[in-house]
Parts: structure tokens; C-alpha cells; sequence
């Protein structure tokens, strides 16, 4: 078998060089699956393994949850060819494999509580199984300190092997792997961050044949770790500022979707890269302010973001009374259809964390929900039962007191609302959380329109 570790860029510089490497991907959710396809792509062989055997039972047979009409052809093309293979024995997979790319998340809770018992039991297999030689590169994000004090030590205790001698460890952490595609990740910057210098090499020289966008290289693995950790968090700050910007666009008649097209005109604007100002709380944040309290160091801003963050569904329960209330209706009994749930638009996704909070938040109010999403099966639903789930959008809108647009599906810009208004239960509302629908238009045809950032008109 090859030796990852000695591995040099023109052992590997085409798909048929490739093929004398096995890249092990450990973790099939979302991440795992897009690195699987892209080092299928680039001409390795893969093996795909994963603790949940329903996970792998599904993957044998082409089947995926994430991000199903991208890599669902990947997937089935590399196995029918032979390149790509699904084994639910762990410690097998890593037994056959040159590379591992662990692509296992954290657990982190709402309180920035982390549960390392999860990756901790699949480091123990993998350590049971490694080989002398083996390259392990961590993708998921990890908390400070948790490559040497989790990783390296549970590999190291198992399989009685030293690091950066016997096998080798990096760390190249994907952040945001929720909104990943496989464009985006083709694209993705990455930083590679490994104490030895051998385990430095062979990583980048790895990840240099699945991405377009250049490797930044680092020996500091916890700065590395801090980088990733930090990234996540402006994101939910950003997010937070913008949602503070957006409730005041509601309230003085100014159009926030309308300022951020402006502003990605604009070179450099914040706005460019902001996250939707609907998104949730960042459990990476909660965990960097555990660390800062524990230290006796107050993040004032951070603290801020986190507090606006999770008055998120709040807000969004009341601009949905609000569009009712304007109807001449009340929350309570109302008939309210959510289109589009897909995590990810335009593409069969799993459905988004904040829509399920959302149906459940009306729910307990008393409200009666139906959905529907055109990329996603009613099988693909199933766990936003006992929610009505709908196969068509004339089916989902009938009767409907209030329309709830909560996924960016470009089909829904079209929209006839003229058609639309004469399936509801007029006077109807739309509620609109992806800034799709001019609200003048829907007004025009008697709805009563609110969206994050728009309001009344």
C-alpha cells in the first residue's frame, strides 16, 4: 500500500496516480459527503463509513439527505465504476485506507456546552484500525485545544502509535458546512494546520487536488483552531447587526433588501458576505463566551449578538400576528402554509433549523401549518411531522390565511399572485423571510405583505 505521509505532489498529479490512494471519509452528513464526492472527482478511491449504519444502509444504495440532486449522481457514478464504496464497519474502512478525512461535528448546546463523547468513541475505532503511515485530516470544526488534547491523544492512547512519527495529523477545518455545495467548497480557502512538518506537507499536498482556491499553510495548530472558531462567530455577529439594522428598516419605512442590493455594488460593504438575518444562534459564539467567563473576560459584543440572535423566532411569530392582525384574523386557528423549507435554494437539502422552530413556535399559538418545498419529497419531510406536508403548491396555499416564504427557491419569485390570491382565504397575508416578493406587487392584489426588514406598506 502507499504511504500517505511520504506522498509528493507528482505522485498525485493526475486521476490515474490518484488511484493508488484510499481516502477513508468518516462522518457522512452533509460535509463528509461533499469531501467523498470531490475525492471521488479527482480520481481517488473512496470509503465511506459512518457510526449510524441507517446513514451507510442509505449510502450503499446511492441515497442521500443532503444536497440530493448534486450528489446523489456523484455517488451512484463512482460506484458503479467501482471508485467509490460504502463499508459500516469503522474500524475496516480505516484498516484499508491511506487518508482519513474525519468529518464528524461537535456537539455543542445552546450553552456553549461541548460533548466530545460522540467523536470521541469514533477516534477510538479509528485508532484500532489505523496503519503506520496513515495522513488524518480533520475537517470539522473544533473547539481550542481539541486536535491535540482529543484527537491526537485518543488516536495515540488506542493505537499505541505517536503522531508525526508513526501516523500523521492535521487540521483543516470547513466552517458554515450547513451552506456548503460542492462549488462552494471547490472554492473554499483552506487553512491547513499541523505541528510536524511531514503531516504538514502530505495534507496540503492532499487538499491541493480537491480545491481551486489555494491551502494557507500554519504549524499553529490552535490558532488554526481559533481562526475557525472566530470566523463562526462573526458571522452570527454580523448576522445579529443586520437583524438590528433590518427591525429598524421595518419600522421607518426604508426597504432592507433593497439597501443590501445597493450595498453588493458597493466593493468591500459588509453586507456582501452577511448571513440571512434570520439565522439562528451560533453554538461555536456560546462556547467562545463559556471560555471568556471562565477567564473572568466579559464579551461585550458577543454577548449583545447572542441576546438579538435568539429573540430570532420571536420576531418572526410576531411579524406573522402582525400580517393576520392586518387580515382582520388572529394567530390562533389560522391556516397558515410555509413554502420552501430546503436548507439550501434551489437544491433538495435537509429543511433549515430556523423554519422547524418557526412551525413550532405557531404551532403552540394554536396556528394550523402546511408545507411544501418543490425540491424536497414528502419522504424527505417526514421529520417535520405531525406538520400537514404537501405535494404541490396549489394543495399547500388552498385556504391558507397567511403564505409564510421561507426558502430563496427562485421559482417562488415568479410567483402569480394574481392566481395565488383566488386559492387563499382572502383577506390573506404573505409573510416574506427571503425578500422575494416586491411587496407594492402583493399589495396590488389585496394581500397584506410583511417580511424581515420591509413591514408594513
Amino acid at each position: 500500500m502507499a504511504n500517505a505521509a511520504c506522498i509528493k505532489l507528482e505522485d498525485i498529479e493526475n486521476p490515474a496516480k490518484r488511484g493508488n490512494y484510499v481516502v477513508c471519509i468518516i462522518g457522512c452528513s452533509r460535509l463528509g459527503l461533499l469531501h467523498a464526492c470531490l475525492f471521488a472527482e479527482a480520481g481517488f478511491n473512496v470509503i465511506c463509513t459512518d457510526v449510524n449504519q441507517a446513514i451507510t444502509d442509505a449510502l450503499s444504495k446511492g441515497k442521500v439527505s443532503h444536497l440530493r440532486s448534486m450528489v446523489e449522481p456523484i455517488i451512484r457514478k463512482h460506484m458503479h465504476e467501482g471508485k467509490l464504496r460504502v463499508n459500516n464497519d469503522l474500524k475496516a474502512a480505516v484498516s484499508q485506507s491511506e487518508i482519513l478525512v474525519i468529518a464528524v461535528p461537535v456537539d455543542v448546546d445552546e450553552k456553549g456546552e461541548v460533548n466530545y463523547s460522540g467523536l470521541g468513541r469514533v477516534l477510538k475505532n479509528v485508532g484500532l484500525g489505523i496503519r503506520k503511515g496513515t495522513l488524518v485530516v480533520v475537517v470539522s470544526t473544533l473547539t481550542l485545544g481539541a486536535t491535540e488534547k482529543v484527537v491526537k491523544e485518543t488516536l495515540e492512547s488506542t493505537s499505541g502509535f505517536k503522531a508525526d512519527l508513526d501516523f500523521f495529523l492535521a487540521y483543516s477545518p470547513v466552517i458554515f458546512p450547513e451552506s456548503q455545495t460542492l462549488e462552494t467548497l471547490v472554492n473554499y480557502k483552506r487553512v491547513v494546520a499541523a505541528s510536524g512538518g511531514i503531516s504538514l506537507k502530505a495534507a496540503s499536498t492532499i487538499l491541493k487536488t480537491i480545491g481551486k482556491a489555494g491551502i494557507i499553510e500554519t504549524n499553529d495548530l490552535k490558532a488554526a483552531e481559533a481562526l475557525a472558531l472566530f470566523e463562526t462567530s462573526k458571522d452570527a455577529i454580523i448576522a445579529a447587526f443586520a437583524k438590528e439594522f433590518a427591525s429598524l428598516c421595518e419600522h421607518i419605512g426604508v426597504d432592507y433588501f433593497t439597501v443590501q442590493s445597493l450595498a453588493r455594488m458597493k466593493e468591500g460593504s459588509w453586507f456582501l458576505n452577511s448571513s440571512p438575518i434570520y439565522q439562528d444562534g451560533c453554538a461555536f459564539l456560546d462556547f467562545l463566551l463559556n471560555e471568556a467567563e471562565g477567564l473572568d473576560l466579559k464579551l461585550k459584543v458577543s454577548v449583545a449578538a447572542v441576546k438579538v440572535n435568539s429573540e430570532t423566532i420571536k420576531h418572526a411569530v410576531r411579524l406573522v400576528k402582525e400580517a393576520l392582525k392586518s387580515c382582520g384574523k388572529t394567530l390562533r386557528r389560522a391556516e397558515i402554509s410555509i413554502i420552501g423549507v430546503s436548507q439550501t435554494p434551489n437544491a433538495s437539502d435537509v429543511p433549515k433549523s430556523f423554519v422547524k422552530k418557526l412551525m413550532e413556535a405557531l404551532e403552540a399559538k394554536g396556528a394550523n401549518i402546511k408545507v411544501y418545498d418543490p425540491y424536497l419529497s414528502s419522504k424527505m419531510l417526514a421529520d417535520l411531522k405531525p406538520f400537514n406536508v404537501k405535494k404541490g403548491l396549489a394543495e399547500a396555499v388552498e385556504g391558507a390565511d397567511c403564505i409564510i416564504i421561507s426558502a430563496g427557491h427562485e421559482q417562488f419569485r415568479k410567483l402569480d399572485l394574481a392566481k395565488l390570491k383566488l386559492m387563499v382565504k382572502m383577506p390573506a397575508a404573505i409573510v416574506d423571510f427571503e425578500g422575494l416578493i416586491e411587496p407594492q406587487k402583493a399589495e396590488v392584489e389585496g394581500f397584506k405583505y410583511r417580511g424581515f426588514g420591509r413591514g408594513a406598506h
